[in-house]
């Protein structure tokens, strides 16, 4: 077991070396969003009823910190590895695929944590947010960056490129994200699109850590969080399927 904490431990000192890029530059992104659309839309849209837009749009932007850079995380990992060639140092020593496994995912949870919680330490001078349920509040965090950790070691094994890792990122994540209830509440889109909200499983995630402040949700928790939990099962094993077959890295 000797090979797990260790791979953990590199993966963990390869973002917190550079902190400034991957930890204070995400938190600065997610205050300038509050402070932006918190002026602008502050009074002109209706969410829940007794919650400041700015208050209800913190958790939202926690949550999306949280999910961008748990992906991050591990997609950049192993593009990079991949790229220098340096990924034969990973796959010659005696690591099972699911000690592999989890140490990317677990590493990438740790940053998406933690940048989350230097985004929550930001917003709380800015805006009066109460925390209701934080034993919620902790599951979807750690289930939701479980997911994009998960999604990014498999984005990392596809891409061979890091243009087709920005796409996937670009294409897919960015947009999934936005379109999750982080600035609205769903409530306010007509059924159909509603509809269509609850098909993304990052509104899930983020609709149901939003609750974990407010005791106010679009969607059940434990609703929300049996689906995150069967996505998180569908994931992980797509993943570790891939990873024992070796596909990309070692043939």
């Amino acid at each position: 077991m000797t090979g797990f904490p260790t791979l953990l431990h590199k993966e963990v000192l390869r973002f917190w070396k550079v902190g400034f890029q991957t930890i204070a530059a995400p938190v600065m992104t997610a205050l300038l969003y509050l402070l932006v659309f918190a002026h602008v839309m502050e009074g002109r849209v209706r969410v829940f009823d007794g919650v400041p837009y700015s208050a209800f749009l913190a958790p939202g932007l926690v949550m999306m910190a949280v999910l961008q850079n748990a992906f991050a995380n591990s997609s950049s990992s192993l593009i990079q590895s991949k790229i220098t060639g340096n990924i034969i140092f990973v796959l010659l020593p005696p690591l099972a695929y699911w000690e592999f496994f989890a140490a990317y995912v677990l590493a990438a949870m740790v940053r998406g944590m933690v940048v989350g919680l230097g985004v929550l330490a930001v917003v709380f001078p800015f805006v009066d947010l109460p925390v209701q349920h934080p034993l919620w509040v902790l599951a979807f965090a750690f289930a939701g960056s479980a997911i994009l950790g998960a999604l990014g070691v498999l984005a990392g094994i596809w891409a061979e490129k890091i243009d087709q890792l920005a796409a996937f990122s670009n294409f897919v994540i960015v947009p999934l994200t936005f379109l999750a209830g982080v600035f609205y509440s769903t409530r306010s889109l007509t059924p159909f699109w509603q509809g269509v909200s609850h098909l993304n499983p990052f509104f899930y995630m983020i609709d149901g850590f939003r609750f974990g402040f407010f005791d106010k949700s679009d969607i059940d928790p434990a609703i929300s969080m049996g689906f995150i939990v069967i996505c998180l099962a569908v994931v992980t094993g797509l993943t570790l399927a891939i990873l024992r077959n070796g596909y990309k890295l070692r043939h």
